[in-house]
C-alpha cells in the first residue's frame, strides 16, 4: 500500500508539474540540448557533462536523500545502471535540493537530510553505482533542467538532445508497476526507434528551491515558541513508561543537568522529535536531578526548546528508578531506550547515542504507512 503521505505529495507534485507554478522554472522540453554542468560528487570528484561524451545515451536523474519516493526508487535506479551501462548508456544522479530550504517536519521518512556530507553517507550506505552530484548551493543546473519532483529522469540521445523526460515507472512499489517508461524509452533509443512516450508525469517530493528558506525560518520560530514543561513522575509512572502501552514508538532518554554527555547529545534528541513526531513516534525525557534542582533542569529544557514530554523523577532512590526503567541499567547517564508499543526494547545505550543509528532504527520501525 502506497504511503498516504507520499500519495498526497505525488498528487501535489504532479499538479505543480502540470501547472508549472511559481516555485520553479519550466521543465526542459523535448528536443532541447542538455544544459552543461560541473558539480561536486560524493566520490570527491567533479562530474561534468563532458565526462559522458562517449556515451550513446545520457540519463540525468534528479533525486535526493530525504524523499521517501526517491528512496523507494533507489534500487530501481541501480538496476537501470547495471542493465544499461554496458549498452552505452551513462547515468548521473543529481540532488537539486537546497538543504536550508528543507523543514524538519519534511524529514519524517528519512534518516538523513540533503546536505552534501549526508549525500556521501547515503551513497556509501546504499552502494550507489553511478555518480551522485550536489547542486544544493546555487541550484543553477537544477534550474536549467527544472525537475518537477524527485525522482525525475531526463534522457538525452548521442547529440545530447532531450528525448524523454518523466518518471521511471508508474508505481512507487516496484511490484505494482504496470508501465516502465524509462526502460521503454532507453530500449527505443538504443534501437533507433521513436520513444513511445516522450513525456510523463513525475511523482515524488517537490524540489526544495532556495526561495523556501524563509518558510524554514518561520517553522523554526514556531517550534521555539512551543511551551516547555517538566512534570514529576514516580517509580510506578516510570514502569508505565517502560511498558509503553501507547500506539507510538517511544524514545526515552534519562539525563541530568550535571551530566556533560547528556547536555551535548540533547539537541540531537530534539531534532529527532521534530523530524518524526507527526508520525507514530514520541520522545520522552526523564531527569533524575534532585527536586531542588528542578529550576535548573527546566531552564535547560527551555533553552533546548524541548516541547516534548519531560519528567523529573520524584525520589532520591536511584535503585528504584533503575528497576523501573531497565534492570540491566548500571545507572550511568545518559541512558537511552527505544521502545515499541507493547514494551519491546529495540535499542538501549548507556552513554552517548549514535544519532544516525537511532534515526535508522526509528525509520525502520515506523515503516511505510
Amino acid at each position: 500500500m502506497i504511503r498516504r503521505t507520499c500519495l498526497f505529495v505525488a498528487l501535489l507534485s504532479s499538479l505543480i508539474s502540470l501547472a508549472r507554478g511559481a516555485e520553479g522554472p519550466p521543465t526542459l522540453d523535448i528536443g532541447q540540448s542538455a544544459p552543461d554542468f560541473s558539480l561536486p560528487g560524493v566520490d570527491g570528484k567533479n562530474g561534468s557533462l563532458k565526462d559522458f561524451a562517449g556515451a550513446k545515451i545520457l540519463a540525468v536523474i534528479f533525486t535526493c536523500n530525504h524523499c521517501p519516493t526517491a528512496q523507494a526508487y533507489e534500487d530501481r535506479i541501480k538496476k537501470l545502471v547495471g542493465d544499461y551501462r554496458d549498452k552505452g548508456v551513462a547515468f548521473v544522479a543529481i540532488s537539486p535540493n537546497d538543504p536550508k530550504a528543507l523543514r524538519l517536519d519534511e524529514l519524517g521518512y528519512t534518516d538523513l537530510s540533503d546536505t552534501f556530507d549526508e549525500m556521501k553517507i547515503r551513497a556509501k550506505h546504499r552502494q550507489f553505482n553511478c555518480p551522485y552530484l550536489y547542486d544544493g548551493d546555487k541550484q543553477e543546473v537544477s534550474r536549467a533542467y527544472a525537475p518537477a519532483a524527485t525522482p525525475h529522469v531526463f534522457l538525452f540521445d548521442a547529440d545530447r538532445k532531450l528525448r524523454y523526460t518523466g518518471r521511471i515507472d508508474d508505481r512507487e512499489r516496484e511490484s505494482d508497476a504496470k508501465t516502465h517508461e524509462t526502460r521503454d524509452a532507453l530500449d527505443a533509443l538504443l534501437a533507433g526507434k521513436p520513444v513511445p512516450a516522450e513525456k510523463t508525469r513525475t511523482f515524488g517530493c517537490s524540489v526544495k528551491w532556495s526561495d523556501k528558506r524563509d518558510s524554514v525560518v518561520e517553522a523554526m520560530k514556531k517550534l521555539a515558541a512551543e511551551p516547555v514543561s517538566l512534570d514529576p513522575i514516580t517509580a510506578a509512572g516510570v514502569k508505565a513508561l517502560r511498558k509503553n502501552g501507547s500506539d507510538k514508538l517511544r524514545l526515552v532518554n534519562i539525563w541530568a543537568t550535571t551530566c556533560g554527555s547528556c547536555r551535548v547529545e540533547f539537541p540531537e534528541l530534539i531534532t529527532m522529535n521534530r523530524m518524526y513526531r507527526h508520525r507514530a513516534f514520541e520522545l520522552v525525557t526523564l531527569s533524575y536531578d534532585p527536586a531542588e534542582q528542578k529550576g535548573e533542569a527546566l531552564a535547560f529544557l527551555k533553552k533546548q526548546e524541548a516541547s516534548n514530554k519531560n519528567y523529573l523523577y520524584d525520589s532520591a532512590d536511584r535503585d528504584k528508578l533503575a528497576e523501573a526503567v531497565d534492570e540491566g541499567w548500571s545507572g550511568a547517564a545518559p541512558f537511552t531506550l527505544l521502545i515499541r508499543p507493547g514494551g519491546e526494547i529495540i535499542y538501549r545505550k548507556e552513554g552517548p547515542i549514535d544519532p544516525l543509528e537511532v534515526r535508522r532504527l526509528i525509520v525502520k520501525n515506523l515503516g511505510p504507512r
